[in-house]
């Protein structure tokens, strides 16, 4: 099957698509037949080498596709199902990939693998920020940076549903519009000079 690989740190030019042998899901695994993959800051991060890893190694945590094998012990999915995952492990640039089974998902039908792929992390953050960190009220005012973000859109239009006045953070007006496009009552615009002069 094909990969993306890297053999060495650096930019864009350091990524590599290969000829490696398709996974075998082992225990507690499952093996995804990939139709979309989600790309975050991370993988560059991980690419550059600002976050290293051992190398060589394939780059991206999260992906969605068909699951096409199961390993041992897996009783969740079986092959035909559709699922997502995010988290890693490392590799989901490739045609398919083998994850543990505790980190993926069902992907329910009108939801596409494109829209899993992309959404999953970042949901999981927004729920975690919005109900299990605490639990938001109605009523209650709550500040998100980086509004017009993945993980900023979906904090808005969540706590908006949740009757929370939403006060965002963004950098452009564009950014801004965006922001309150999607829930944001109120925007402070910063510009990143402004920030970088306070700080000073």
């Amino acid at each position: 099957m094909k990969a993306v690989r890297i053999e060495t740190t650096g930019g864009p030019e350091v990524l590599r698509l290969v000829d490696v042998p398709r996974p075998v899901p082992g225990a507690g695994e499952i093996l995804i037949a990939q139709e979309a993959v989600g790309l975050n800051f991370i993988d560059t991060y991980q690419r550059s080498g600002l976050y290293p890893v051992k190398l060589p190694s394939g780059l991206g945590l999260e992906g969605a596709g068909v699951v096409e094998a199961v390993g041992e012990g897996v009783t969740r999915f079986r092959p035909g199902d559709r699922a997502a995952y995010c988290t890693g492990p490392l590799g989901a640039y490739a045609e398919a990939h083998a994850v543990p089974a505790g980190r993926a998902v069902r992907v329910p039908d009108g939801i596409t693998s494109e829209l899993a792929a992309a959404g999953l992390l970042k949901g999981l953050t927004a729920q975690f920020l919005l109900r299990s960190c605490h639990a938001v009220q109605p009523g209650e005012t709550i500040l998100v940076h980086a509004a017009a973000g993945g993980v900023g859109l979906i904090l808005c239009q969540w706590a908006k549903a949740l009757g929370a006045t939403v006060i965002g953070t963004a950098g452009s007006e564009a950014k801004a519009a965006l922001a309150r496009e999607h829930g944001c009552d109120h925007v402070i615009l910063y510009r990143r000079e402004d920030v970088a002069a306070r700080v000073r």
